[in-house]
């Protein structure tokens, strides 16, 4: 069990995280939405260790998690000027050593040999997403990594998110597309002004729209009657 307990994260006054409490099963998929502003990257940040809580706990089958647990694919990803796509994916060793670059790269089709800076932002998606996959983590957090991507890549990434469940790992995926998430997730969680406001599992997804949109919809139709 992954057990995150009454945490809390601030921006120097502002609280973004406000005593969140959650479990989340291993060796399956979560996926973590809330509208702009709910804290899910700052959550996701404190989870990879890259942000300090205030306050509380992120453990891990009994322990304090630690950055060496998990692989991170962030919003916007960071390359170094003047690398190539092979010379950045050998940044990140692979535990087993079983497949190599060009391996992984059967299913992205980049060119590697190539300076990063040619690539589209699709093919930057793709490069960072093999660079987490390639070090073989128990746990995988993917923030928004549909974005950028085409139709084919997403379908891709859906049958290695599949793929990485069968294998035992842990995935933790947002994504402001709904129905990205419905689709590969065992449980969502609804992110709301610092908390987990509710969490469904998969055989309760029918009704999960709804029940996200609950509190805004009546204030938007009234501003889509009152303009159009």
């Amino acid at each position: 069990m992954l057990a995150i307990e009454n945490l809390s994260v601030s921006y120097g006054d502002h609280k973004v995280i406000d005593g969140l409490t959650i479990s989340l099963p291993l060796k399956s998929v979560h996926g973590l939405v809330g509208m702009n502003g709910a804290g899910k990257t700052t959550l996701l940040n404190t989870m990879a260790g890259f942000i300090r809580q205030d306050s509380g706990s992120i453990m891990m089958t009994g322990r304090p998690l630690k950055r060496a647990d998990l692989s991170f694919l962030e919003t916007e990803n960071f390359f170094y000027s003047h690398i190539t796509g092979r010379e950045y994916l050998g940044l990140f060793k692979s535990p087993t050593g079983v497949q190599g670059i060009d391996a992984w790269n059967r299913m992205f089709s980049l060119p590697l040999d190539q300076l990063i800076d040619s690539y589209s932002s699709g093919m930057k998606r793709k490069l960072a997403l093999a660079g987490v996959l390639r070090q073989e983590k128990k746990i995988v957090i993917l923030d928004e990594p549909f974005n950028g991507l085409d139709l084919e890549s997403s379908r891709l990434l859906s049958m290695i998110i599949a793929r990485l469940k069968e294998r035992g790992t842990t995935v933790i995926i947002t994504s402001h597309i709904l129905g990205s998430l419905t689709g590969i997730c065992d449980h969502i969680h609804l992110l709301r002004n610092g908390k987990i406001q509710f969490s469904r599992d998969k055989g309760n997804f029918m009704n999960l729209e709804k029940d996200i949109f609950s509190d805004v919809d009546p204030a938007y139709m009234t501003l889509v009657e009152e303009i159009m």
